[in-house]
């Protein structure tokens, strides 16, 4: 797994490429953790180059969002491809984020 992260006005956005796995999914909770604690309270989650999220990484997602609804701030995933989309619906989490075609429509949607 790679994650870019970039800046765009007062919105983090993190792309990420790869898999995320048992192996890798502590790199991701340190990245939201040390942004959160920055006071960062707009996060994107860009997946569009995300190929597989294994259960570690999905309860990091949750961890994430959590932590950024308890500061009132915007936490969006954006470009789940199909694969991963349908492992999103059947863990019920479609229902608890905020998800988006691509990052514009996200950006769009920080208030």
């Amino acid at each position: 797994m790679e994650i870019k992260e970039q800046k765009i006005n007062d919105v983090i956005v993190l792309e990420i490429l790869g898999r995320v796995d048992t192996t890798n999914y502590g790199k991701l909770d340190e990245i939201l953790s040390d942004n959160i604690t920055k006071n960062e309270k707009n996060i994107i989650i860009d997946c569009s180059e995300m190929d597989y999220i294994s259960s570690s990484g999905l309860r990091i997602f949750l961890t994430g969002f959590k932590k950024i609804n308890a500061i009132n701030g915007n936490y969006f995933l954006c470009g789940l491809q199909e694969s991963i989309k349908e492992i999103f619906d059947i863990s019920g989490f479609t229902s608890i984020f905020k998800i988006f075609v691509n990052q514009e429509d996200a950006l769009k949607n920080i208030t």
